[in-house]
């Protein structure tokens, strides 16, 4: 286990040098208007060049990135051209407004997903219509709608919660809950919509496997076959649904986080890359990388601890 967990590691980290490399040589195309947008009106071809030799743009590309990277591995991610900001700081300060509203969606959505997807596959019925019922809208309906739909019925007409803005955990935790309601629900309603039918049709699948009718016909009670051992057995593909659900909320961030007017990683990110803000950008690739890997890599030490003929020695 230990050697499968270094060799992912290690994998994680070829993976984030070329993601960072391709990334870089990317945004080496457009070097000149970063200048020149950092320059702001003053921006004229007599005054790019030298700002663009302070700067230590005007070296060889793979030069300059080997540069970045050896200040990287020693924990300098540099700061940024328009703000003078340091990048650590900025990427983990909006990485936990951002981490704040997933992580609190996903427990929801992995709460009541579970809970609807074994009913539906055990029982049935009302909670299958309704399990199905779900995810049909969750998949038809855009996000983006569901935002602005919450917005009238719940901000504007019922002035209930906020429409926009952010306030701090710390400053005052009711109104911190208030502001990102609304980005909570609409994260939910996808993720519900997702993993509930992945859980209905893994619980249907092993609930039709020999050795269920085998637990059956020895007595065992139908609610020990449904959650200590069909349950079990269909967790590993709805944990690889879970931390897709995962990165495709952190993904979906970017607009939840422009249309309510949230300081998170996701819109930081987006106006970064607008500005050509470089080092920013290479925190952001770094950041993304590293948290992709991760979370894989939990999904199957988790995945092996609860199926033992998934463990990875």
């Amino acid at each position: 286990m230990v050697a499968y967990i270094a060799r992912r590691l290690a994998t994680g980290l070829v993976l984030a040098v070329l993601v960072t490399l391709i990334t870089f040589l990317l945004l080496s195309t457009s070097f000149d208007r970063v200048v020149a947008a950092v320059l702001g009106p003053a921006a004229t071809p007599a005054l790019i060049g030298p700002t663009k030799e302070r700067m230590g743009l005007d070296r060889p590309v793979l030069v300059q990135y080997l540069d970045w990277l050896g200040h990287t591995v020693r924990g300098d991610f540099g700061t940024s051209y328009f703000t003078s900001e340091d990048v650590v700081h900025a990427v983990t300060g909006r990485l936990g407004v951002t981490l704040s509203i997933i992580l609190i969606a996903l427990v929801i959505s992995v709460v009541v997903s579970v809970a609807l997807g074994v009913l539906s596959a055990a029982r049935g019925g009302v909670a299958d219509r309704v399990a199905q019922g779900l995810s049909l809208v969750g998949h038809l309906v855009p996000g983006l709608l569901i935002a602005i739909g919450l917005v009238f019925a719940l901000a504007i007409n019922l002035q209930l919660l906020p429409a926009t803005g952010y306030t701090p955990l710390a400053e005052d935790p009711g109104r911190w809950a208030a502001t990102i309601a609304i980005p909570v629900i609409v994260l939910v309603v996808s993720g519900i919509a997702n993993m509930t039918a992945q859980i209905r049709g893994s619980m249907i699948d092993e609930l039709r496997k020999d050795y269920v009718r085998t637990l059956r016909s020895r007595g065992i009670p139908t609610r020990s076959i449904v959650y200590r051992h069909a349950l079990r057995n269909a967790a590993g593909p709805a944990l690889t649904v879970l931390s897709l659900e995962f990165l495709q909320m952190f993904g979906a961030a970017l607009i939840i986080e422009n249309v309510f007017a949230l300081p998170g990683f996701g819109s930081y990110a987006f106006n970064a890359s607008i500005q050509g803000d470089v080092p920013i950008i290479m925190g952001v690739t770094v950041f993304s990388v590293l948290m992709v890997v991760s979370l894989n890599l939990v999904a199957d030490l988790v995945n092996g601890w609860l199926n033992p003929k998934a463990r990875i020695h």
